[in-house]
């Protein structure tokens, strides 16, 4: 059986937590936007987000309130991306993460020195 590398094993990570619900939501407006994806599967989203600006909790303690409303929203953003056809998740999903790579390129840094020169 063949012996696999540590470098096999490893996941990358791809700019952190903060990054990556940037492209979630990113995601989910893209494909709240699409003409491919049910109306119903729609609802998920839009109910989540409603959820959160309901006033009354389910749960109305001061911290597991606050878990409460961001586990909800994971969910409903899980759930949607789940009901929606998995080829225009997958489409949506290259295309975001060619507009990332592309937007990478511009924010590169070069190191260098620079002098003045006295005409």
């Amino acid at each position: 059986m063949a012996e696999k590398k540590a470098s096999d094993i490893m996941v990358t990570q791809q700019g952190g937590v903060i990054r990556n619900i940037l492209i979630q939501l990113k995601l989910i407006f893209r494909l709240m936007g699409d003409r491919r994806v049910s109306f119903f599967a729609k609802l998920v989203p839009v109910g989540a987000f409603a959820y959160l600006l309901f006033p009354l909790d389910a749960i109305s303690l001061p911290i597991i309130g606050v878990v409460d409303d961001a586990a909800l929203l994971w969910l409903g953003s899980y759930i949607f991306t789940e009901l929606c056809p998995p080829e225009v998740v997958e489409e949506h999903k290259k295309a975001l993460a060619a507009n990332m790579s592309s937007d990478s390129s511009k924010d590169d840094v070069i190191d260098a020195e620079a002098t003045d020169s006295q005409e």
